[in-house]
């Protein structure tokens, strides 16, 4: 009992330092605790899960950097000479890289934050926000790399990593130029979208036949695209350059719908032309595109006219004004089942293709006789 006591009493001032230690540790580790619900109270109404994801970050990062830090200042209690300077660099260096990535964490953090708040005000006043979108992810990481190169500067068996990556980029540069020449090119390809702009986000445009539809998003690699299927299109940036677009929104969102029809040479022209006219003045979706003149005129709404003489139809074409692209595609639809009902009606015939078939039959004495028998093939 009294050897109990004498260590004790030997070492009264390593277990009060102890206990000061522990007790700094669970203060700290209260503190950052009872910070953090309190941000999280005060910006869980304003901002999603998603967004208050780097406060917890954050504090599971304080909270390890409290139990490093204290176990260091445990050790510095028993080591002397040439350890215990090690164990104040180490002290030191765990100070730094807690700061460096707390640091890191919040600026990338508010930049994002101001980003997706500049890009919210933008859509609600109408206006293009594709510049903001792309720059957001372009500085966000960068802000992320800048951050994990200044974290390995600061230990000695990284720096020269850190030295390297930083003093040769160039090097780099080529041999990822060399490596990686289609992500390369999707880069670029991205960079040039921004700067000369053929289409925003939120226009309409369309590459080809199977990608159509509207821009969600322009990122460092692809462009997202939604089609009419409400399916998502990620079309590498260096294909859109190469390709031949069409947007239908960069200058005037108005579209027009060229309906074409072919009746057989029976059919009245005249009658037909009108069922056309009628069916597409008659949609909610028209759009009355005529100047003044044309209005004072008295020009159709409309426009109706033959555009070509086939083999076994007559081409009849309707060109219809729509507000947009996709209401011009739901005109376009219904218009097409609404004149087939009135041609229906009216005895308007849409011819189909016919066939002459002739049939030989050779007979024993030698005689060919042929038949000619019209067979019609739909």
């Amino acid at each position: 009992m009294h050897i109990m006591v004498d260590f004790f009493y030997e070492n009264r001032w390593f277990f009060i330092y102890l206990g000061i230690i522990i007790g700094a540790y669970f203060l700290l580790r209260l503190i950052t605790n009872q910070i953090y619900l309190l941000l999280i109270k005060r910006f869980q109404n304003k901002y999603s899960s998603n967004e208050t994801h780097s406060l917890r970050f954050v504090k599971r990062i304080l909270n390890t950097l409290w139990l490093v830090l204290g176990v260091i200042v445990i050790f510095l209690l028993v080591v002397e000479g040439d350890k215990q300077a090690r164990l104040e660099r180490n002290f030191q260096m765990a100070i730094y890289l807690g700061v460096i990535a707390v640091a890191t964490i919040v600026l990338a953090s508010s930049v994002n934050l101001w980003f997706k708040n500049a890009i919210k005000n933008k859509i609600t006043h109408k206006e293009d926000s594709t510049t903001l979108l792309f720059l957001r992810r372009f500085i966000v990481y960068g802000i992320y790399f800048i951050g994990i190169l200044v974290g390995l500067a600061t230990i000695p068996s990284m720096r020269t990593i850190a030295t390297t990556a930083l003093g040769g980029a160039g090097v780099i540069a080529v041999i990822a130029g060399i490596a990686s020449q289609e992500a390369l090119g999707n880069i670029v390809s991205g960079i040039f979208i921004i700067i000369f702009r053929p289409f925003r986000v939120g226009q309409t445009v369309k590459i080809s036949e199977g990608m159509q539809g509207v821009v969600e998003e322009i990122t460092l690699r692809h462009t997202v695209i939604r089609n009419y299927e409400n399916k998502m299109i990620l079309v590498p940036n260096a294909i859109i350059n190469k390709e031949r677009l069409i947007n239908y929104d960069l200058i005037d969102s108005k579209c027009c719908e060229r309906i074409e029809i072919g009746i057989s040479y029976d059919s009245d022209i005249a009658l037909a032309k009108q069922i056309m006219r009628e069916e597409c003045e008659n949609h909610p979706n028209i759009l009355d595109n005529r100047s003044f003149t044309d209005r004072e005129i008295g020009k159709p709404l409309v426009r109706t006219a033959v555009i070509s003489l086939d083999d076994s139809s007559v081409v009849i074409r309707a060109w219809a004004w729509a507000r947009t692209s996709s209401e011009a595609y739901q005109l376009r639809y219904d218009v097409l089942e609404s004149i087939k009902i009135r041609f229906d009606d009216e005895g308007i015939e849409i011819p189909f293709p016919y066939r002459t078939v002739v049939f030989k039959n050779d007979d024993s004495s030698g005689n060919n006789n042929s038949s000619e028998k019209p067979a019609e093939v739909n």
